[in-house]
């Protein structure tokens, strides 16, 4: 035999060698195992009433603004509401005013609620305060937009004394909003909206500024929102000269009138 078949006789032997080596070792190596399946527990969960979105303090909790969630038993608190001992909460709680404000949802609380008539506003007043109303529209409480804790300036309009005259007065400064509240009228049996009330926080000579005013303009009054930045405590102020001459010793005998912001003294005689 030449030894050039020799040489190729002998590759392909070390090749068929080399193969079945492979094959052997493939044969040989153990399955692959599969892969173990992942259990995932569900954490138990309860519901809990949450607040459906952001609600101010002061403002009434709605039956929107409230929802049922899931909660992780682990993290539930004792203070917190649930449907499995409470289900009807969304019903009783809607009727409730916040003592202070919720993030969109976080648990309900029973101790930042006050019921709408126990004395919300007295628990939350500072001393020597006075919480005083006042009746708005959209038109005249920036379209609606003014919410609770808010600041706001609060102006009034009056006839002058000249034909088709209107005169303005700012009379009240920064002052801070409680509570706003709507305003619902019943007829022919039919309950429909006529309007909002404001309530704001005053003190005493800015509660009797805004009562004189009341009367001056017949309730033509409007709130000014002011910005976040201009809301400074410290800034607040209100039209004293209405009120300084009311304080002012009355001359005997005589009547002080206030009429479209002017004031007016009769003389009264009295009979011997």
């Amino acid at each position: 035999m030449k030894t050039k078949q020799l040489v190729v006789l002998g590759v392909a032997l070390a090749a068929a060698l080399g193969l079945a080596g492979v094959a052997r070792n493939m044969m040989m190596r153990p399955a692959p195992k599969m892969a173990a399946n992942i259990v995932i527990q569900k954490v138990p969960t309860i519901d809990v009433l949450v607040a459906n979105e952001s609600i101010p303090m002061g403002s009434s909790l709605k039956i929107t603004r409230l929802a049922w969630e899931e909660w992780p038993q682990t993290s539930l608190r004792e203070s917190f509401i649930t449907r499995q001992k409470n289900p009807d909460a969304l019903e009783e709680y809607s009727k409730q005013i916040a003592r202070s404000s919720f993030f969109e949802g976080e648990p309900i609380r029973a101790q930042k609620l006050v019921k709408s008539d126990s004395g919300y506003l007295s628990a939350i007043l500072p001393a020597g305060k006075r919480a005083v109303a006042v009746r708005i529209q959209a038109e005249t409480s920036a379209g609606g937009f003014i919410l609770p804790n808010d600041h706001v300036d609060v102006i009034m309009s009056y006839k002058g004394k000249k034909k088709n005259e209107w005169v303005t007065d700012t009379i009240l400064t920064n002052v801070r909003v409680l509570a706003i509240d709507q305003l619902v009228e019943e007829k022919d049996g039919e309950k429909f909206q006529v309007g909002e009330t404001a309530t704001l926080e005053l003190t005493a000579d800015q509660a009797e500024i805004l009562t004189v005013s009341k009367q001056i303009s017949n309730n033509r009054l409007t709130l000014a929102l002011r910005s976040v930045a201009d809301s400074n405590p410290a800034l607040t102020g209100g039209a004293g000269h209405l009120i300084e001459e009311q304080k002012q010793p009355k001359t005997r005998g005589t009547i002080r009138i206030v009429r479209y912001g002017q004031t007016e003294e009769i003389k009264v005689k009295h009979k011997q």
